[in-house]
């Protein structure tokens, strides 16, 4: 039943109102009659309904976690100005501007007229409300403090979102440089080396062993190009699939990728902030704290953090102090720890976890800026090692004859 109410249809209609005047707009539905029925309901008489035509290009855009954050705010506001659910979300859907999210919140609004509290509503929908998201939204509900909740998701989906943008402008640098020159010895190669190649074949003369290694990669890459291109695009396939489908694989890739110099203090970073922000968010919002810990978990965004907290959240079960499993994990520094057993012991749980997640965003936020400073007299290197490997090599045997001359 989720599927059809997400698959309505935009219709445009004409009609007359009680009073004989021409009116038009725009409904979903799923079909011409019941857009029709609808506006009979509503003492219109339709006289012309028909679908409204997509664009030639572009298309839907997709939903994205900050099209999630701004409807959890602008819904927050709606529920504490006293606007009644329903017609919130029908206001909110009607005007945002990405049609993909019209559907999904007009969807969610035919559902809860329908009968389904908002929670059920929302979790039809699992690529866009997680469980953290639906937990925090049934928290609300049952509490009466719907509209403050929501105002805390539309703050932690900002800030977990504003830290994925930084560790992806991270990891960015160094890919693009790396393709870019992969880019420039192919070009090299292909293009450039075998203009020397000609020129040696009139000297006449046996080439020194490093210009011949060069050329006979050269005559291999313009011969099997496509051999290349084909292992390149059949290795980063096969990659991603192991990724996604093994996770013995997938938990070697993460604990490998936190041992990398500089990148892996980030992703240590940034795993610990994610940990004390989804925490901090769902326990302010009175989610037990061992409830809490499945959807934290899964917000980590590396599985040897996953892995523990869900160690973490079986030692909480029985009794122990979240303080002392975390010191057991060995994943946290001592000033995390001590902080939260402050909080533990003064009850400010909550708002010491706030303090540690501010603390490590900005340390990942300076490490992100501090990267690119460190990254690039290295990433010269490699580029004029490459770059001037070959020029050299092609160079060489024409010093070599003017060492004879």
């Amino acid at each position: 039943m989720a599927e059809k109410a997400i698959k309505n249809f935009l219709f445009l209609w004409e009609g007359s109102d009680r009073r004989g005047t021409r009116v038009k707009g725009e409904a979903r539905g799923a079909s011409p009659a019941m857009i029709k029925a609808d506006l009979r309901r509503q003492g219109i008489n339709p006289i012309k309904v028909r679908k409204k035509p997509q664009p030639l290009f572009g298309g839907k855009k997709k939903i994205t976690p900050k099209d999630i954050a701004v409807f959890s705010r602008q819904l927050a506001t709606m529920i504490g100005a006293g606007v009644p659910l329903v017609q919130g979300f029908e206001i909110v859907g009607r005007g945002h501007e990405n049609p993909a999210m019209q559907e999904l919140l007009l969807g969610i609004k035919n559902d809860i007229e329908g009968g389904s509290n908002l929670t059920d509503a929302l979790s039809k929908h699992p690529r866009y409300f997680d469980p953290l998201f639906c937990n925090l939204v049934h928290a609300g509900e049952h509490a009466g403090i719907l509209d403050s909740l929501l105002d805390k998701i539309a703050t932690y989906k900002e800030k977990t979102e504003a830290l994925k943008s930084k560790i992806k402008k991270a990891l960015f640098y160094p890919t693009a440089v790396i393709i870019m020159a992969i880019i420039v010895t192919s070009i090299l190669l292909l293009f450039v080396v075998p203009t020397f190649q000609n020129l040696f074949k009139s000297f006449g003369a046996n080439l020194p062993a490093f210009t011949q290694m060069v050329i006979n990669l050269s005559e291999w890459l313009q011969q099997y190009w496509w051999l290349a291109l084909f292992g390149i695009a059949a290795g980063a396939f096969a990659f991603v699939q192991a990724k996604r489908r093994s996770r013995g694989f997938a938990e070697f890739l993460d604990r490998s990728a936190l041992k990398i110099p500089i990148i892996g203090e980030i992703l240590n970073k940034a795993a610990i902030a994610r940990f004390a922000r989804t925490l901090a968010t769902m326990f302010a919002a009175g989610v037990p704290l061992v409830e809490a810990m499945d959807s934290v978990a899964g917000a980590t965004g590396n599985s040897v953090y996953s892995k523990a907290v869900l160690q973490m959240r079986e030692s909480v079960s029985t009794g122990q102090q979240l303080q002392l499993s975390m010191q057991q994990s060995g994943l946290f520094p001592n000033m995390v720890v001590q902080m939260v057993a402050i909080g533990e012991e003064s009850g400010a749980l909550d708002s010491m976890l706030g303090k540690v997640a501010d603390f490590y965003e900005e340390e990942v936020d300076n490490a992100v800026d501090g990267l690119s400073s460190l990254l690039e007299p290295l990433i010269m290197a490699v580029l004029g090692v490459l770059v001037g490997g070959l020029v050299i090599a092609m160079y060489l045997p024409i010093f070599k004859m003017g060492s004879v001359v």
